[in-house]
């Protein structure tokens, strides 16, 4: 089977990951701006730690699936496409640990260490795998790719949620900006007796 019949049914998976990939990498950026207007101290360092990987593993999904999207004449020069994506994963996730080691003003927790350094490596290391075997076991290598796909696409949902309710939480628990005392809590409507 050509290169071009076996990426072909693949297509409508790769429009919907890809499509839904493009559309979060613009959510990502509302988000960004609501952590900017927060009231939450945030730096440098947790925005390299935490928000530019969200963004990263998004156009990644976007790119693999455009990748593989092409009318490849075989299947070589589409798996060493995507492997190169997956080697500068890989390089990318150990810059992430190091950043998120850095950070100052937040610590990550398990959590963390899971959804933005352990998921996305083990992912882009599969990638690499996948792509090695594409050209002799296509198959199983583009199921796997596909799978890969959707990985990133959740760790992405995910910590862009993530960031989403922190924000949210500590915005409403966080002390006023010129005061070190806790803001004091919103008045409540009583209803009216009698």
């Amino acid at each position: 089977m050509a290169a071009h019949d076996t990426l072909s049914l693949w297509e409508n998976f790769y429009v919907i990951v890809g499509s839904s990939a493009g559309a979060l990498t613009g959510l990502q950026f509302v988000v960004i701006a609501l952590v900017a207007e927060s009231e939450l101290r945030t730096g440098r360092r947790e925005l390299d730690a935490f928000g530019t990987p969200t963004i990263v593993h998004f156009c990644v999904v976007l790119l693999v699936s455009a990748i593989l999207s092409a009318p490849w004449p075989t299947l070589s020069g589409a798996a060493s496409a995507v492997g190169i994506c997956a080697a500068a994963g890989v390089v990318y996730s150990l810059v992430v640990v190091r950043r998120a080691r850095r950070t100052t003003v937040y610590k990550p927790v398990m959590e963390d260490w899971i959804f933005h350094v352990c998921l996305p490596l083990i992912a882009y290391v599969v990638l690499a795998g996948a792509a090695a075997t594409l050209p002799r076991y296509h198959i199983p290598a583009l199921f796997g790719i596909g799978a890969i796909a959707l990985l990133l696409l959740f760790v992405g949902i995910h910590n862009a949620w993530d960031t989403v309710t922190y924000v949210a939480i500590d915005m409403r628990q966080s002390p006023t900006r010129n005061e070190g005392a806790p803001a004091a809590p919103a008045a409540t409507k009583q209803a009216p007796s009698g």
